[in-house]
């Protein structure tokens, strides 16, 4: 629905600034750029596809809540310290 009412604007536009010419460079101008702009919405439409994840099953990839319990939480290392020459300079 975006794509006819886009080209429908695109094209009003266009042909209103030309009213009395026709010729045929107008025209090649005029597929062009209904071309360019076809091309932007399929775009826009495979992206939107994707950012909505309707098609995705993620069932395969989650992960099991008892199987969490078994892992051991980290303790923090508070000693140790990425910064280089912290120490050498004392």
């Amino acid at each position: 629905m975006p794509v006819k009412i886009i080209l429908l604007v695109l094209c009003c536009t266009l042909l209103s600034q030309g009213r009395a010419e026709n010729n045929s460079s107008k025209h090649s101008i005029i597929e062009k750029q209904i071309e360019k702009q076809k091309a932007l919405e399929e775009k826009y439409a495979k992206e939107q596809r994707f950012y909505q994840g309707d098609e995705y099953d993620f069932k395969s990839k989650e992960v099991d809540p008892d199987i969490l319990k078994d892992i051991k939480p980290l303790e923090p290392d508070y000693e140790h310290t990425n910064d280089w020459g912290v120490a050498d300079s004392e």
